[in-house]
């Protein structure tokens, strides 16, 4: 498996629990591992035969930007969706580090990990 990976996407959004974090953006920053077979892609020198990772990240800007949702559990799920459903990604994973929402902290976050599912008949 080769992975095309987009780490330090930085976006603005509401991300939280908390009265005061519904009423403010937070900036988060996203990691993004992206399973593609990028063998062609090497041989032909194409972009139409890879994954265009700039198309990927205006996408998730653009979703987490307009997004709010309470917890970054969610929030990586709802990435993980997007890559998914829309960029036929068959396995992702997706990193949110929400910064320093411990005190004490450097980082605190998710990395959650999905996978195309196939349905099989009996």
């Amino acid at each position: 498996m080769d992975i095309i990976f987009l780490h330090g996407l930085t976006v603005e959004c509401v991300i939280g629990v908390w009265q005061w974090e519904r009423r403010i953006k937070q900036r988060i920053e996203i990691d993004l591992d992206l399973a593609a077979d990028i063998a062609h892609a090497a041989r032909n020198d194409h972009l139409e035969d890879t994954v265009n990772y700039k198309a990927i990240a205006k996408r998730v800007i653009s979703h987490v930007g307009e997004s709010e949702y309470r917890l970054v559990e969610t929030l990586a799920e709802s990435i993980a969706k997007i890559l998914i459903a829309e960029f036929a990604i068959p396995w992702c994973r997706v990193k949110i580090n929400k910064g320093r929402a411990v005190s004490g902290a450097r980082s605190v976050g998710v990395v959650i990990e999905r996978e195309i599912t196939r349905k099989h008949n009996a």
